[in-house]
Protein backbone atom coordinates (compact mmCIF):
# COMPACT_ATOMS: atom_id res chain seq x y z
CA UNK A 1 0.00 0.00 0.00
CA UNK A 2 1.46 3.67 -0.85
CA UNK A 3 1.79 5.91 1.94
CA UNK A 4 0.89 9.45 1.44
CA UNK A 5 3.39 12.93 1.36
CA UNK A 6 2.91 15.38 3.38
CA UNK A 7 0.94 17.18 0.30
CA UNK A 8 -0.96 14.09 0.06
CA UNK A 9 -2.63 14.57 3.23
CA UNK A 10 -2.60 18.04 2.84
CA UNK A 11 -4.56 17.77 -0.30
CA UNK A 12 -7.01 15.19 1.13
CA UNK A 13 -7.65 17.73 4.14
CA UNK A 14 -8.28 20.74 1.89
CA UNK A 15 -10.75 18.29 0.19
CA UNK A 16 -12.57 17.23 3.46
CA UNK A 17 -12.54 21.06 4.30
CA UNK A 18 -14.26 22.22 1.10
CA UNK A 19 -16.87 19.92 1.18
CA UNK A 20 -17.74 20.89 4.64
CA UNK A 21 -17.95 24.40 3.74
CA UNK A 22 -19.84 23.35 0.46
CA UNK A 23 -22.40 21.43 2.17
CA UNK A 24 -22.61 23.69 5.33
CA UNK A 25 -22.38 27.59 3.94
CA UNK A 26 -23.45 28.78 7.04
CA UNK A 27 -20.43 27.41 8.65
CA UNK A 28 -17.95 29.03 5.68
CA UNK A 29 -19.73 32.22 6.39
CA UNK A 30 -18.85 31.51 10.51
CA UNK A 31 -15.14 30.69 9.16
CA UNK A 32 -15.16 33.58 7.36
CA UNK A 33 -15.80 36.29 9.30
CA UNK A 34 -18.83 37.21 7.59
CA UNK A 35 -21.98 37.66 8.92
CA UNK A 36 -25.11 34.69 9.65
CA UNK A 37 -28.08 35.27 7.72
CA UNK A 38 -31.48 35.62 9.40
CA UNK A 39 -34.38 33.47 8.86
CA UNK A 40 -38.06 33.64 9.92
CA UNK A 41 -38.83 34.91 13.17
CA UNK A 42 -35.44 36.27 13.45
CA UNK A 43 -33.96 32.62 14.01
CA UNK A 44 -30.61 32.03 12.11
CA UNK A 45 -30.23 28.87 9.53
CA UNK A 46 -27.89 27.54 12.38
CA UNK A 47 -30.80 27.92 15.40
CA UNK A 48 -32.82 26.43 12.69
CA UNK A 49 -30.62 23.52 12.07
CA UNK A 50 -29.87 22.56 16.02
CA UNK A 51 -33.87 22.79 16.54
CA UNK A 52 -33.99 20.31 13.51
CA UNK A 53 -31.84 17.70 14.29
CA UNK A 54 -32.27 18.14 18.14
CA UNK A 55 -35.60 16.48 19.22
CA UNK A 56 -35.84 17.79 22.58
CA UNK A 57 -36.15 21.36 21.38
CA UNK A 58 -38.96 20.47 19.26
CA UNK A 59 -40.93 18.92 22.51
CA UNK A 60 -43.74 21.12 24.21
CA UNK A 61 -43.12 22.24 27.56
CA UNK A 62 -43.71 19.21 29.95
CA UNK A 63 -47.04 19.91 31.87
CA UNK A 64 -47.32 19.43 35.91
CA UNK A 65 -50.39 18.98 38.27
CA UNK A 66 -51.30 22.26 40.37
CA UNK A 67 -54.18 22.52 43.08
CA UNK A 68 -57.09 25.13 42.46
CA UNK A 69 -59.56 25.53 45.37
CA UNK A 70 -63.13 26.48 44.08
CA UNK A 71 -65.36 28.09 46.61
CA UNK A 72 -69.42 26.70 46.30
CA UNK A 73 -71.51 29.36 44.67
CA UNK A 74 -74.27 29.79 47.22
CA UNK A 75 -76.26 33.39 45.70
CA UNK A 76 -76.26 31.81 42.44
CA UNK A 77 -74.28 34.48 40.35
CA UNK A 78 -71.76 32.67 39.24
CA UNK A 79 -68.93 33.12 41.10
CA UNK A 80 -67.99 31.38 44.25
CA UNK A 81 -68.65 32.63 47.81
CA UNK A 82 -65.80 31.18 49.62
CA UNK A 83 -61.89 31.44 49.87
CA UNK A 84 -59.12 28.85 51.34
CA UNK A 85 -57.99 31.44 53.94
CA UNK A 86 -54.10 29.98 52.89
CA UNK A 87 -53.98 28.36 50.03
CA UNK A 88 -52.50 24.90 51.02
CA UNK A 89 -54.33 21.51 51.61
CA UNK A 90 -56.07 20.92 55.34
CA UNK A 91 -53.49 19.65 58.20
CA UNK A 92 -52.77 16.12 58.05
CA UNK A 93 -52.14 13.89 60.96
CA UNK A 94 -49.20 15.01 63.21
CA UNK A 95 -48.71 14.53 67.32
CA UNK A 96 -51.90 16.87 67.60
CA UNK A 97 -54.03 15.12 65.59
CA UNK A 98 -55.93 15.51 62.47
CA UNK A 99 -56.97 18.61 61.16
CA UNK A 100 -59.88 17.77 59.29
CA UNK A 101 -63.71 18.55 60.60
CA UNK A 102 -65.30 16.53 63.03
CA UNK A 103 -61.90 14.59 64.38
CA UNK A 104 -61.37 13.60 67.38
CA UNK A 105 -60.35 16.00 70.55
CA UNK A 106 -59.69 15.77 74.24
CA UNK A 107 -60.13 12.09 74.11
CA UNK A 108 -63.43 11.93 71.80
CA UNK A 109 -64.73 14.32 74.66
CA UNK A 110 -65.28 16.91 71.52
CA UNK A 111 -65.11 17.14 67.85
CA UNK A 112 -62.86 19.61 65.57
CA UNK A 113 -65.52 22.35 64.77
CA UNK A 114 -63.45 23.57 61.55
CA UNK A 115 -60.99 22.81 59.26
CA UNK A 116 -57.39 23.26 59.62
CA UNK A 117 -55.49 24.47 56.50
CA UNK A 118 -51.61 24.25 56.58
CA UNK A 119 -49.84 27.57 56.51
CA UNK A 120 -46.47 29.39 57.21
CA UNK A 121 -46.01 32.14 59.96
CA UNK A 122 -46.33 35.42 58.80
CA UNK A 123 -47.89 34.66 55.23
CA UNK A 124 -51.40 36.24 54.29
CA UNK A 125 -54.49 35.40 55.28
CA UNK A 126 -57.82 35.48 52.63
CA UNK A 127 -60.91 36.60 53.72
CA UNK A 128 -63.13 33.59 53.54
CA UNK A 129 -66.22 34.73 52.72
CA UNK A 130 -66.72 38.38 51.82
CA UNK A 131 -68.96 40.62 54.34
CA UNK A 132 -68.15 42.65 57.55
CA UNK A 133 -65.65 41.73 60.36
CA UNK A 134 -68.74 41.94 63.51
CA UNK A 135 -65.72 40.12 66.25
CA UNK A 136 -62.06 39.78 66.81
CA UNK A 137 -61.59 37.41 69.28
CA UNK A 138 -59.21 35.25 71.63
CA UNK A 139 -58.56 31.59 70.37
CA UNK A 140 -58.44 30.76 74.28
CA UNK A 141 -59.52 32.26 77.62
CA UNK A 142 -56.67 34.16 79.63
CA UNK A 143 -54.14 33.87 76.36
CA UNK A 144 -54.32 36.72 74.39
CA UNK A 145 -51.59 36.04 71.71
CA UNK A 146 -53.59 33.70 69.77
CA UNK A 147 -56.91 35.32 67.93
CA UNK A 148 -59.54 34.92 65.69
CA UNK A 149 -61.23 37.35 63.25
CA UNK A 150 -65.11 37.12 62.65
CA UNK A 151 -66.67 37.89 58.99
CA UNK A 152 -70.11 37.86 59.07
CA UNK A 153 -72.26 37.94 55.20
CA UNK A 154 -75.74 38.91 55.89
CA UNK A 155 -76.63 38.62 52.28
CA UNK A 156 -75.95 35.03 52.20
CA UNK A 157 -76.45 34.05 55.89
CA UNK A 158 -72.98 32.51 56.59
CA UNK A 159 -70.23 33.09 59.55
CA UNK A 160 -67.00 32.13 59.11
CA UNK A 161 -63.84 32.46 61.92
CA UNK A 162 -60.56 32.50 60.69
CA UNK A 163 -58.60 31.61 63.75
CA UNK A 164 -54.74 31.91 64.80
CA UNK A 165 -54.24 35.08 62.81
CA UNK A 166 -52.70 38.50 63.29
CA UNK A 167 -55.65 41.03 62.59
CA UNK A 168 -54.67 43.78 60.04
CA UNK A 169 -58.58 44.79 60.53
CA UNK A 170 -60.61 46.30 62.54
CA UNK A 171 -64.58 45.58 63.59
CA UNK A 172 -67.12 47.25 61.38
CA UNK A 173 -64.95 46.90 58.49
CA UNK A 174 -65.92 45.60 55.19
CA UNK A 175 -63.88 43.44 53.54
CA UNK A 176 -64.07 41.62 50.10
CA UNK A 177 -63.86 38.16 49.65
CA UNK A 178 -60.29 36.87 49.30
CA UNK A 179 -59.01 40.19 51.15
CA UNK A 180 -55.89 39.90 53.53
CA UNK A 181 -56.96 40.65 56.93
CA UNK A 182 -54.22 39.40 58.56
CA UNK A 183 -51.02 37.03 59.16
CA UNK A 184 -50.67 33.21 60.38
CA UNK A 185 -49.48 33.35 64.03
CA UNK A 186 -46.76 30.89 64.82
CA UNK A 187 -48.42 27.67 67.09
CA UNK A 188 -44.90 26.40 68.25
CA UNK A 189 -44.66 28.29 71.38
CA UNK A 190 -47.94 26.73 72.30
CA UNK A 191 -48.03 23.36 70.73
CA UNK A 192 -44.60 22.41 69.77
CA UNK A 193 -43.64 20.55 66.67
CA UNK A 194 -47.54 21.27 65.34
CA UNK A 195 -48.06 22.07 61.57
CA UNK A 196 -49.23 26.16 61.86
CA UNK A 197 -52.35 26.46 60.54
CA UNK A 198 -55.28 28.53 60.08
CA UNK A 199 -58.22 26.94 61.68
CA UNK A 200 -61.17 27.68 59.74
CA UNK A 201 -64.88 27.68 61.06
CA UNK A 202 -67.64 28.28 58.54
CA UNK A 203 -71.14 28.27 60.31
CA UNK A 204 -75.16 28.74 59.24
CA UNK A 205 -78.08 29.42 61.54
CA UNK A 206 -75.40 28.56 64.60
CA UNK A 207 -74.12 25.29 63.13
CA UNK A 208 -70.97 24.73 61.86
CA UNK A 209 -70.28 23.63 58.40
CA UNK A 210 -67.51 21.48 56.69
CA UNK A 211 -65.66 24.08 54.87
CA UNK A 212 -63.91 20.92 52.77
CA UNK A 213 -67.69 20.78 51.32
CA UNK A 214 -67.57 24.55 50.78
CA UNK A 215 -64.17 24.85 49.59
CA UNK A 216 -63.39 22.03 47.00
CA UNK A 217 -60.14 21.07 46.09
CA UNK A 218 -59.42 20.73 42.43
CA UNK A 219 -56.76 19.30 40.23
CA UNK A 220 -55.36 21.14 36.70
CA UNK A 221 -52.52 20.95 34.42
CA UNK A 222 -50.49 23.52 33.71
CA UNK A 223 -47.52 24.25 31.76
CA UNK A 224 -44.31 24.16 33.96
CA UNK A 225 -42.25 26.98 34.08
CA UNK A 226 -38.40 27.33 34.76
CA UNK A 227 -36.50 28.83 37.50
CA UNK A 228 -35.85 32.14 35.37
CA UNK A 229 -39.72 32.57 34.35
Amino acid sequence: MQRKTWKGWRSALAQTVGLVLVFTPVAALAVAGGPIPQGAAGQSPMARLIKAVNPKANLPAPMVSKIVWNGLDIDGDGAGDFVNPTGQAPRLHDAFGYGEFGASRDGGSRHHEGVDYRAEADQAVAAPISGFVTKIGYAYGGDTSLKFVEITNPAIGYVARAFYVDPGVAVGQAVRLGETIGTVASLQSHYPGITDHVHLEVMKSGEHLNAETLIVARTIKVKATSANG
